[in-house]
């Protein structure tokens, strides 16, 4: 709860979704009815221990999250359970390999994390449509929801993520990631240019 509250989670949450359906959701008024009520973006990811300078490959970025799986589970939020790392997907000849898969007992429904240490592409978000588009087809139950990609990467346009996507797309989502807290300068700075966009 310490950690949750030196992050900013209940600024990043309020910031980043519906405050109704965020707020109650928290008091357990309704269940979340979309992704969006409980997926943040800005992910932060300090207690990986990655350096602000550090150069670092998606596999070292992976590694880390999965040495602190359960931190990285309380930072997705609620109803979030680890099913697989480098999951394998034969499509003929070609060999895939979604970088992690969690279930989400809440939405009821797949989750696959593709994870980016650079700036994000469309081919990025192609692929992971790909992964989801897999899991819908061959993994999920009738029962289930349809699956959720998130595409957790260093830096986003959300521009180009809103005309890479259908328009009425609600299963694929670009989470932006970083490795340290903000300081007290930088987040409100950060809440003064949001509050300023809302007015």
């Amino acid at each position: 709860m310490e950690r949750q509250i030196n992050s900013g989670l209940y600024e990043r949450l309020l910031l980043s979704n519906d405050k109704k359906a965020v707020l109650a959701v928290a008091r357990k008024e309704r269940m979340p009815e979309q992704p969006s009520e409980i997926i943040k973006d800005l992910m932060v990811l300090e207690f990986l221990g990655l350096k602000r300078d550090a150069s670092y490959y998606e596999k070292d970025l992976e590694s880390a999250l999965i040495t602190h799986l359960q931190s990285f589970l309380l930072e997705l939020g609620n109803g979030f359970s680890f099913v697989a790392r480098q999951k394998r997907i034969l499509l003929e000849d070609d060999e895939f390999f979604a970088d992690l898969v969690f279930y989400n007992r809440l939405l009821r429904c797949f989750v696959v994390i593709e994870i980016k240490t650079h700036k994000i592409t469309y081919e990025d978000l192609g692929q992971l449509q790909m992964y989801v588009n897999y899991y819908d087809r061959e993994e999920k139950l009738p029962e289930e929801n349809p699956t959720i990609g998130i595409l957790l990467c260093a830096d986003k346009n959300n521009t180009l993520v809103k005309y890479s996507l259908p328009e009425n797309n609600k299963t694929i989502m670009a989470s932006k990631y970083q490795l340290y807290l903000p300081s007290e300068k930088e987040l409100l700075q950060e809440l003064k240019k949001e509050l300023d966009d809302q007015e």
